[in-house]
Formats: C-alpha cells, structure tokens, sequence
C-alpha cells in the first residue's frame, strides 16, 4: 500500500491509501493510514469515512502517546475500534519470553488500552447522569438507564472476538474464535462456550475434562490459563522447531498433518528456516482471513454505522429565525434521515463527504473505463499547465447513487440553505467527470457507487480545497467538520533562489494547499511566504513535493519560525495581593496624548493558568459568541461539546469551564488557606462581570476590563466607561450592570463630552487588540494577562469656551489615533513594569531507550532544555519508557541527533503539550554581591536563555537589538596563544 518513492525509502506510511477487498459475500473498504505523530491527520481524514477501526498496538513496545490520538479520533467520529496486537513473533524470538509471561504482558497491554476508553467514555458517562439527573423525575426510563449501564463494560475483550494477535512479518493472526472452533470437537464442548472460556483466569481440569476458575484448583496446582495452554503454548512449540538447530522438525508435520495444509515441499525443504516456519503458520493462521472475518464479525455496516453516527456527521441544528421556509426545512429533515438510514435506493437524494484533496500524476490515471471507451479526454483543471497532477476527492457515499457525469452541489462547511441568496459563495454546482475505486496505488474506473463505499472522484479539483460536503440538492446542510488532533506548529519562510520564480512557487503553494489537508500556508506581515506543517518529517515531504511536483523549482528554505508569547511574572501563592494592587488606585503606567486631551492609566495582572488554558482553547466557540454567529454554524460548538449532553448551550458549557477553572486553580493551589482561596475565587468572579473585551483579534486569552465604575473624578474630566460585552454574550454578566454603567456615564456633569466619550471607546478597543498582538519584549502575541484601562478625556478648548479653534488638536491628527497608540505604548508600558517573562511552546516527548544508551539519552536532552518528567522500566523488556517535555524551540534535529548519540536504538514521539513561561528574567543584572559573585559582574555576565531567544526573534523581525560591535578593543586578538 505503500507506494510512494518517499514512503518505501523511509518505511513508514505517509498518505492514506485505500484499496476494496472482497471477502466471502463482503466488500469491505480498508483504508491503511499512517502511524507516524507528523501524519495524524491523515488519520482524522480516514476515520471521517470510515465506520470501524483496526487499531494496531505492538506486543513488545505497548501503549504508545500515538495510540491515544488513534483511539481518541475513533471516540470522536464514533467509530467502532478493534484491536490488533502486532509483532507476538518478537516476545518469542526477541525477548524469549515464556508463554505465560507473554499472555500476562498481553493482558497488560489490553487493559491500558481499555482504561484509555474508558476515560473517554466516562466524561459521556458523566454528562449522561448529569442530564438524567437534571431532568424532570420522569424522565428516568429504562433505556437511559441501559445505555449507562452499557459503558461499563469493557471495549476491547478476546472473548468477544475484537482483539486479534497477529505477525504480519510472518502473515499469520487469529482471534480466540478460530482456536474455540479447533478445540471444540477435541474438548467435546460447544464453541461459544469455550470462546468464554480462552481468556481470563479459567483454567483445564486434565482429570474431569472441565473448565474451571480459580477457585476449581486443587491447592498447589500448577495449572496454566486456558489461553496459555491452547494457544500460546502451541504457538511457542512451532516457533522452537522452525527457527532452532535442536528443534523437533516433527512439530512442524504434526501441525500440517493436524490442519490438512497444503504446503508446496520445496517451501518446507528451504533452507533458511523462517521461510519454512512462514509457509507453515500463514496457512495454518491466515493473517487476512484472521483481520478481515473480525472486521464483518466486530464492525457495524454501513447501515447501522450511519444511524448512530448521525449525531456527529449531521447534528441536529437549532433553528433560530421564525420565517424560514417550511419546504427546505422538509427537504433538509428528508436529507439527514436519508444518511441516517443509508438509503441506497436511485430516487433518494445523493450525499457524499469528500475529506481531503489527493493528487495523482495524470499518466497514473487509467486511460479506458469499465466499457473499453476512452477516458481523460477531458481538458483539465486549471489549463494545460497543471496537466501533469491531476486532483481526486477522497470520498465516502452516505446517501443516494453517485455516478459519472451527475452534476452535484458543492457546499463547504459554513452554508446554510435557511438563508437562500446571501450564501452563494458557499455552495457551487459542478460535475462529475470520472469515478474510481481505489485498489492502493491502481485506479479502477466504475460508472457509478452506492452508498456505503469510498470513492476517488475526479473533476472538482476547482471547487474544493481540502474537505467538502457533494449533495445532489441545495437544501442539505454540510457535514460537521473534521477534529484534528494537533495543529501544524512547525513554520518556515520559503522562497525560490532564482526570484524570477515566484510565479512558479505560488502556484506551487497553491496546489500543495489543496493536496495536504494539514498544511497551512500564509503570507506573513513582512510578505513571507509561511509554510505550516505538523512535524520535521512532514515539512521534509511537503518541501520535497513542492521542490519535484507541484512548483518544479529550487528553494530557499528558512530555519524554523518560532512562535513565543509574552506575560508578566505572576505566582497563585500571592494571588490576594496582586488582586489588591489591580483594584487599588495605585500601581498603574499614565500616558498623554500628545495634544494633553486625554490621560490613560493602565494597570496589569497576570490571569489565573488554567482560566487562560480554557479561552486559548475556545478561541472558535468564543468568536461565535462574540461575534452573534452561534446557531449558524455549530462548527465549533460540535469541536468543543462532542463529549457533552445534547440540550446543554455551548454558552453555558463555557461559562461553566471558566468557573471550574477558577476554582481548580485557586482551590487546588491553596489547599492550606481555603479562606484566601475563596476570596480570591469571588474577586475573580466579580471581576469577569466587567469583561470588556478579549485579545488580540477579539478572541486571545488576554481580557480587556472596564474601569471600575464607582471611581470619582472632580477635575472636570470625563472617562470612558466602556460596557462589560463580552461578559453580557457570556452570561457572566446580566443587564442590569450595564445599565448602571450608561446611568452613570449618563449622568456626568460634562455633558458635551458624553457623546464624544462614546465614539472613542473603539480606539481604546482598538488601541488594546494591538497592544495584545505585540508584546513588548520582541513584538509576539501577549499571553493570560488582565488590563483595566482608565482614560480621562478633558474638554477641548472649544468645549471650554475659548474662542482658539481647534488647531492644538488638529496639530498632532485626529484624537482617536493619538487614543490608539497611547493606550498601546502604556500597555507595553505596564506589562515591562511589571517583570516581563517569555512564553514558548512545550511539545510532550515519549522515549524508548534500552538501558545501555540511557545515559547518551539524558545527553541529548540535557543540550534541548527538557524536563524529564519519568521514567519506568517496561515489565519483560530491557526497554525504559521517559516522558519529558521539549521546548519546541529545541526540537529541531532532536530525533537525528537522538539516533545518532544512541546509534539508532532510542526512538521519540513529540506532540505539541503546553505553553509555558521561562522562569528567566530577561532582563537580568547582578545587583547584590552574592549575585555577582555567582553571575560576575554586570561586563562578563552571560546572555540568559530567555535573552538569547528574544534576541534571535527581534533579529529575524529587523527590530533593534543591544549588541556589543565590537567586544575588545584594547588590542589585536590573534588564534595564536603565544606563551
């Protein structure tokens, strides 16, 4: 399945593939998607389409950082998982594991794979009680209560046939229903029964013929588990006289004769023995027969798949406007229950969801269709030019009869057919010009697909960039869109070495965007062209496309861009204190315009960790929010409550996590002073009833709040009060605070300035989002903090009855600019008071290493700054697990230059983890005598880390920096050191 020249090279799987096998009356669509952190979303596209999921875990390295994502993303599309256990062959020949040491390591294995679905399925547990519980008492029927009690049954078991064990290096597996058919008509017992029977603590009873438990065992009875004496043992016999000079050849017969396997001789008198023992076991235990006869026996059809999958493909959306037609109301409910019931009848309306853009060399396309007549007669896509990659969709058939040449609806994730006219740019009609099934790296062509299969579909290379919704009406809503695990955080500036080029290169970016559904290119403020990709790996294939298919020119590729943030210092033991400065009337920064109109007194606190966590993460909910586009399009609502009850308003899902937040932080923080705690909690409580505005760009973990009302001022100055918005859109707030705001703002003596108070308050807003866009330490977004920000406007002198026009004023241009960039400067002004720190980004680090190469490991990540957070022994191997956590800024060259200090024995896994402040002070001079005794003095100290990163930045971004030209200038310094 692996075809690509960069995938064989490396030996891993980089793109999903998807092939159409037939087995016994079943056509089952495998998608094969890869396995490496740099390609999950690859992943994500795959488990849109799909209905079930193998999950692959190895015997010998376990759980993986990786099998979380995997099992995560088959929670979310409500996929159903089965779990395949790879590589048993190496507990035998690798470890030399005893058979009952190897069933113990499995069982291991299988219950950490259960635990993490069982977290998963325990916060809908949760919410599913909390509903149940908060609904009227009659609501409590039999079915809520039997959908609860499901959950607690284990996902993955062997008895019920969804685990397979497997060698695909040797091509064998089975499942505990193949050895239960084997040993029923040996132990006289029916299948069923001893399927129950081969996992667990059951053991044989050689005397009286019977399966028992624990308790069946005569005292110091040396008995073996089921498992371990029917199938493992067996196993382990075959291997010891296959691979094994002294092995008992007659094994091997016995097993062939046993099984009536038909095995050509010349295979069986090979010399090198593993050949011998993979003709032997792939017929004994047919690896296909094992995996695909699990799949038809575990996973829905597509039938039943689509009728609980409809929640998450197409949920059910809040109708908000009264005057909508009734018809395409009809049409759209027809739509969705024609998906939820798979209808593959002609007459029913056709609904396909195309998850991502593949493209394929247009030599690779095949020339003739299934009646012999000549195909890619078509002009392509994008003229002549581009003629040499050809775009697919990637799609799955949820409704109707797709066929070659049908015209279709092209609707992308924001249109709504409830609002007709003003939505034409989201909706495009076009047609189909071929349809193909994919087999790995062939295409087949097919006139037309039902619903249930996964298609290639050629001729919307124009009308889709990465993911789609195809409808043969207009009256559909789009499908959900996808959830991608991790965000693509690794950035570089690309340009072409010849300038000429450029043409080339953006077209090539162009068409790179559309064929990666994970990439994001940008074009940054300085008018660089700004790749995005997941991982190092990633980028490297993303280049390497560019470079040889898409833009066919050489490139200047740039050294990683590195995102950082900035906040202040800020610690919760102290939390009472800061709070008291914030309210207080001191500690602020003042700034005037430069007419003297108006003062600005801005004061900062640092926000509570987790408070600033949540609004990073609803940073799409929360623009919907503030924006007034909720009920529109769920799409971020379905993002972030996919593991919530249904009748909860994400508004309320939001308000809530804040609150816990609060008091997760203060609470879990202070355990020894539960009263400071809770005062805290209420400060904080009242104060996000002033939350003025967010930042930057309206939605950052940075809060903007009102001015605190109730302060007084005599000297005829009037301040702009501002309205606590976003805490109204929040429900943090009620009405009645904003109107005590206008009451009093009314109210004010200076009445001809009130209206002028007004205009300005969005220079103040404006003056803040820039403010938060650029910290002051080297110009990146600012992280957690809180700012009140107080501004006094005096009367001009024309207000004030002098007979001057207002030319003082006009000197220095408008008001509302000089307010902006006043309120910006003290900002900045305010955060460099009050010790600035810098924030980076932390990626999360899973380690294997054998013992011997621990200590070059430890090396390596010593030289990265990482934080080892530990480490364990895995039971049965000689193999340590470490976690740690990597700045990101570190991790360039990190997996090269691990193997290269281990000679290729430790392998690592990275995903993006956290922000997290440098403890550092940039800004750093040894002052008392201990410290200059420690650091030297002011002249010879060294740059800090926080310095060295804010430096590199500020260079990169042509901003000033403080360098020494030249160092000594006292005399010639040579290389030679002459005594």
């Amino acid at each position: 399945m692996d075809y690509l020249d960069e995938e064989q090279r490396r030996a891993i799987t980089m793109k999903s593939s998807s092939i159409a096998l037939h087995y016994k009356d079943h056509e089952i669509n495998l998608i094969d998607s890869p396995g490496h952190m740099d390609f999950c979303s690859e992943v994500s596209t795959a488990a849109r389409l799909s209905d079930g999921g193998l999950v692959l875990v190895d015997a010998v390295e376990g759980v993986h950082i990786q099998t979380h994502a995997v099992l995560r993303q088959s929670w979310i599309e409500k996929a159903t998982p089965c779990l395949v256990l790879n590589k048993i062959d190496r507990l035998i020949c690798e470890l030399k594991l005893s058979p009952m040491e190897a069933y113990n390591r499995l069982l291991r294995i299988i219950l950490e794979v259960n635990g993490i679905m069982s977290t998963y399925k325990s916060e809908k547990y949760l919410s599913d009680v909390d509903s149940i519980l908060a609904g009227p008492s009659g609501e409590v029927t039999d079915e809520n209560l039997e959908s609860i009690e499901d959950d607690e049954e284990d996902t993955f078991q062997p008895q019920k046939g969804n685990v397979a064990f497997v060698c695909a290096l040797d091509g064998w597996g089975f499942t505990i229903n193949e050895f239960a058919e084997f040993y029923a008509s040996k132990l006289g017992a029916s299948t069923s029964a001893l399927q129950k029977a081969f996992w667990g603590p059951r053991y044989f009873n050689p005397k009286t013929k019977m399966i028992v438990g624990k308790k069946g065992l005569s005292a110091g009875s040396k008995a073996r588990p089921v498992f371990v004496q029917f199938v493992l043992e067996p196993l382990w016999q075959v291997y010891q006289a296959a691979l094994e000079p002294d092995g008992d050849k007659g094994t091997l017969e016995k097993v062939i004769k046993s099984f009536n396997l038909s095995i050509p001789p010349r295979e069986l008198q090979n010399k090198d023995p593993k050949i011998v023992l993979q003709a032997v076991m792939s017929r004994w235990l047919p690896l296909s027969d094992a995996v695909l006869s699990m799949v038809v026996k575990c996973m829905p059809d597509p039938i039943s798949a689509q009728s609980y999958r409809i929640s998450r493909l197409l949920p059910k959306r809040e109708i908000l406007d009264k005057g909508v037609d009734s018809n395409v109301l009809a049409e759209a409910d027809l739509v969705r229950k024609s998906v939820e019931a798979c209808d593959s009848s002609p007459e029913a309306p056709c609904i396909a969801f195309v998850s991502k853009m593949f493209a394929v060399p247009t030599k690779m396309l095949p020339q003739r269709g299934p009646q012999g007549e000549i195909l890619n007669n078509f002009t392509d896509e994008g003229g002549t030019s581009e003629s040499d990659e050809c775009f697919l969709a990637f799609a799955r058939i949820f409704s109707g009869v797709l066929t070659s040449g049908q015209r279709v609806f092209v609707l992308s994730a924001l249109y709504d057919p409830l609002r007709g006219e003003s939505m034409q740019k989201h909706v495009q009609e076009a047609e189909l010009q071929s349809l193909y099934l994919m087999m790995g790296q062939g295409l087949k062509p097919v006139t037309s697909a039902r619903a249930g299969n996964i298609v290639a579909i050629r001729g919307l290379g124009q009308h889709i960039l990465k993911s789609a919704t195809l409808s043969s009406t207009r009256n559909c809503w789009p499908f959900s869109s996808m959830a991608f695990q991790v965000s693509p955080t690794l950035r570089v500036a690309i340009e072409p070495s010849d300038p000429a080029d450029m043409g080339a290169l953006m077209k090539g970016l162009r068409l790179l965007n559309r064929a990666d559904p994970f990439v994001e290119v940008t074009v940054s403020s300085r008018g660089e062209h700004v790749l995005a990709a997941a991982g190092e790996v990633h980028l490297e294939r993303c280049v390497k496309d560019l470079k040889e298919r898409f833009a066919k020119v050489s490139l200047e590729v740039s050294p990683p861009l590195v995102s950082y943030k900035e906040t202040i210092e800020g610690d919760l033991s102290n939390a009472l204190e800061d709070l008291k400065l914030f309210t207080a009337d001191s500690d602020y920064v003042e700034k005037v315009t430069s007419n003297g109109r108006c003062t600005i007194r801005v004061k900062v606190l640092k926000l509570p960790p987790t408070l600033t966590k949540v609004l990073d993460e609803s940073a799409d909910l929360l623009s919907d929010i503030i924006g007034g586009k909720l009920g529109q399009s769920g799409k971020s609502l379905e993002m972030h409550a996919l593991s919530l009850s249904e009748n909860e308003s994400p508004i309320e899902v939001l308000r809530k996590r804040m609150v816990d937040a609060l008091e997760s932080d203060f609470l879990c923080g202070n355990e020894n002073d539960k009263d400071q705690a809770e005062k805290c909690k209420g400060k904080w409580l009242k104060l996000l009833r002033r939350i003025w505005a967010l930042g930057p760009r309206q939605v950052g973990p940075n809060i903007l709040f009102t001015p605190d009302y109730k302060t007084e001022n005599n000297d005829g100055t009037s301040l702009i009060h501002g309205s606590p918005y976003v805490s109204l859109r929040l429900g943090l707030a009620d009405n009645s605070t904003a109107s005590d705001i206008a009451a009093i703002a009314s109210s004010e003596p200076t009445q001809p300035l009130y209206g002028e108070v007004e205009s300005l308050e969005s220079s103040l807003m404006s003056g803040f989002q820039l403010a938060t866009a650029a910290g002051p330490l080297c110009d990146e977004p600012m992280w957690g903090l809180a700012f009140v920000v107080e501004a006094y406007i005096s009367p001009s002198a024309v207000q004030a009855g002098e007979s001057e026009p207002n030319q003082q004023s006009e000197q220095y241009g408008l008001l509302t600019g000089q307010i902006m960039t006043a309120v910006k400067d003290a900002c900045r002004g305010a955060v460099l008071q009050r010790k600035p720190r810098l924030v980076e980004a932390m990626y999360f680090c899973e380690l294997n290493t054998p013992t011997e190469y621990l200590g070059p490991m430890y090396a390596v990540l010593a030289r990265r700054r990482a934080r080892v957070l530990k480490e364990e022994m895995q039971e049965g191997s000689p193999l340590f697990t470490v976690h740690a956590y990597v700045p990101v800024s570190e991790s360039f060259g990190f997996a090269d230059e691990l193997r290269r200090w281990t000679s290729g024995a430790s392998s690592a896994l990275l995903v993006l983890s956290h922000w997290e402040a440098l403890p550092e002070d940039p800004f750093f001079v040894p002052k008392t005598e201990e410290e200059i005794e420690e650091f030297g003095d002011g002249s010879s100290v060294l740059p800090n880390t926080a310095r060295k990163l804010i430096n590199a930045v500020r260079r990169r971004k042509g901003l000033p920096v403080e360098e020494k030209v030249v160092q000594h200038a006292t005399k010639q310094r040579t290389l030679a050191r002459k005594v």
